[in-house]
């Protein structure tokens, strides 16, 4: 095995952990705890879970643009993918060190009586965004599963 074909399988590793970790813990593991246990365990067990995708996400994102510069350098940022890893990584830090951060201070409050309204607001508030990031991300990393992680290289050059 050459050692470009050994960096472009670690490169497709790399990408099926952070999408297939997004997709499974968001569209199969979080449903089904909620379905299953009650509302704040199930939260707290798949607020752990996203904070784990969100750090596997930004190790497999940083390895993954540190690949691409290493192989195209100066020419990486006319290729949409790099644009698509960047911006996936920001939502991903995003996520994670903004709004994850202050749901865990929000959740530690709520379990203080009495719950003021506010808080609870701001946490909904902040789910959704969450949420949205979330699903933009799904979405980004699908667009580089189908289309793949590296330029297809044309005949003849």
């Amino acid at each position: 095995m050459t050692l470009s074909a050994m960096l472009q399988a670690i490169e497709r590793v790399l990408l099926t952990l952070w999408v297939g970790g997004l997709w499974t813990t968001g569209l199969v593991v979080a449903p089904v705890l909620f379905r299953n246990y009650e509302r704040m365990v199930a939260g707290d067990i798949a607020g752990r879970l996203f904070a784990a995708m969100s750090l596997l996400g930004m190790l497999c994102g940083a390895l993954l643009l540190a690949f691409s510069l290493a192989r195209a350098r100066q020419r990486v940022w006319r290729d949409w993918r790099a644009g698509v890893l960047v911006v996936m990584l920001a939502l991903t830090v995003i996520g994670e060190i903004g709004l994850a951060a202050r749901m865990r201070e929000l959740k530690e409050l709520m379990t203080l009586p009495p719950v003021a309204p506010a808080v609870l607001s701001e946490f909904g508030r902040l789910h959704g965004i969450a949420s949205i990031l979330f699903l933009i991300n799904s979405a980004f990393g699908l667009a580089l599963v189908i289309f793949g992680i590296r330029p297809r290289v044309q005949a003849g050059s």
